[in-house]
């Protein structure tokens, strides 16, 4: 009984300290960084609606991560709320190269289906930094929440970027790690809320030009909630 109790203590811990390292994996400072130069360039170009509109969406942004990074699940429609506001950033500081949509199935809920917290963002911007940036010309994220049934829902990330197979080439060549430490902090975080007993998620990886002949990753995460483990 005592090994056991031990055991749940451990891996309470460690779920815990799992989940700092997501929310430092999602806070990428390279993000931060890149996103308070587009805001000083607005301001040298004299820019003044840019950059006031770049900072606010900014500052929103951040509150929802400090917000969302204390709390074990939010609301799809703060979820999809959090993403809008990460997409605009990126837009605006690419320079409108960049394109996304967010479909919501109209059965689904928002208000009322919980997900867990940031979990979909970093796949997002994985397929800007991973997909799109390496794609010659625009790119397109398309994050898209479909109904299974009263239990059940499934997002999927899709871009139309290069590719997992050229993906995995290039950070190869310049020996980046950011893409290979993200997949890490995903699966171990998965792994640890299928253990909870209070989340199965199921998670895949789509090469799309492998599978459906079109350029692109697409990554699906299904969660079945067990709401009879709710306290």
């Amino acid at each position: 009984m005592r090994d056991n109790f031990e055991a749940t203590i451990q891996n309470q811990k460690r779920q815990h300290d799992l989940e700092l390292k997501a929310l430092r994996s999602q806070m990428n400072p390279h993000f931060v960084h890149n996103s308070l130069n587009a805001i000083q360039y607005y301001i040298q170009q004299n820019d003044v609606e840019t950059s006031e509109n770049y900072l606010a969406k900014f500052s929103k942004l951040m509150r929802q991560f400090f917000d969302y990074s204390r709390r074990k699940s939010v609301s799809l429609s703060e979820e999809i709320s959090l993403l809008e506001n990460y997409l605009q950033i990126e837009k605006l500081r690419f320079e409108e190269k960049i394109e996304y949509e967010i479909k919501v199935d109209p059965e689904l809920d928002i208000e009322e289906e919980q997900i867990p917290s940031m979990l979909i963002q970093p796949l997002v911007e994985n397929a800007i930094n991973h997909g799109l940036f390496h794609k010659k010309g625009n790119g397109k994220v398309t994050v898209i929440f479909n109904f299974i049934n009263a239990n059940c829902f499934k997002v999927s990330v899709i871009d139309n970027g290069v590719g997992l197979k050229k993906t995995k080439e290039l950070n190869t060549s310049i020996k980046s790690q950011n893409a290979s430490h993200s997949s890490e902090v995903l699966t171990e975080r998965i792994h640890f809320l299928n253990e909870s007993g209070s989340w199965n998620v199921c998670h895949k990886m789509i090469d799309r030009s492998i599978e459906i002949g079109e350029t692109g990753t697409e990554i699906v995460l299904e969660f079945n909630q067990n709401y009879y483990d709710k306290n």
